[in-house]
């Protein structure tokens, strides 16, 4: 049984570890079936965990900028595969070195706490990265790529970089919260994003682009995984 209640959370979670991605497009899809489901009824919650394909995945206000076309060039160039999300904010790129992390949940009142669950998976993915010895704390870091006042940053020798990006789409009785946590590989990540924004006309600063293994050498995924559920754990039973 769940030690604490969460208002957020249902007290039992299913969880489905995606073996392999099912390609850029298709998963980004899964995440708005299962979120159809849940709506009609046919799915309870569901914590659905994957490692995605080289994917840039752009914001709706990107794909009407005038550099849009260049950008999406440039994330091909670099091996990525530009697609446009339903939900908002700017352009994020992941990889096979990150950790998606889609949490489906039907309720009656989805939009009532939409605000406040960016603050719960905030600090909740703080503490999985915490877990695995990242110094890491909730908030938007001045520069970042995909800027949100939720983003969870991890701070090491003097710099502090984005580590997860979260983002929000609710419906009628569900909603589905995803997270993109970067935990190796930091390198290709920075370097698309930069000709990405530089078409797209945005400024940041590159330096706010790192992944968990940055701050703590020979951090995993699979490492990060566990940490994950272990921060589940307290507020539901899990059900693999």
């Amino acid at each position: 049984m769940s030690e604490t209640i969460s208002p957020f959370l249902a007290p039992r979670i299913s969880v489905e570890r995606q073996a392999a991605s099912l390609g850029a497009a298709a998963d980004l899809a899964r995440g708005l079936e299962l979120l159809g489901e849940a709506k009609a009824g046919r799915q309870g919650a569901l914590l659905r965990l994957y490692r995605p394909e080289p994917t840039v995945a752009f914001g709706q206000r990107d794909a009407h900028l005038p550099g849009f076309a260049a950008a999406s060039q440039a994330a091909a160039a670099h091996g990525f595969e530009p697609l446009v999300r339903k939900a908002g904010g700017r352009a994020a790129a992941y990889h096979h070195g990150c950790l998606i992390l889609d949490h489906i949940q039907p309720q009656p009142d989805a939009m009532v706490q939409a605000k406040g669950r960016f603050g719960f998976f905030g600090e909740l993915l703080a503490a999985a990265l915490a877990g695995v010895g990242v110094d890491a704390a909730v908030g938007e870091i001045p520069g970042e790529y995909c800027p949100g006042e939720y983003s969870v940053h991890g701070t090491g020798a003097g710099t502090r970089v984005k580590l997860v990006g979260t983002a929000q789409r609710v419906v009628s009785g569900a909603w589905l919260f995803s997270s993109v946590v970067v935990v190796e590989d930091s390198a290709p990540l920075r370097a698309v994003l930069t000709d990405c924004y530089a078409a797209l006309g945005l400024d940041w600063d590159p330096a706010t682009a790192g992944a968990a293994d940055d701050l703590v050498p020979g951090v995993t995924v699979d490492a990060v995984e566990r940490a994950v559920l272990d921060a589940y754990a307290p507020y539901a039973d899990l059900v693999e």
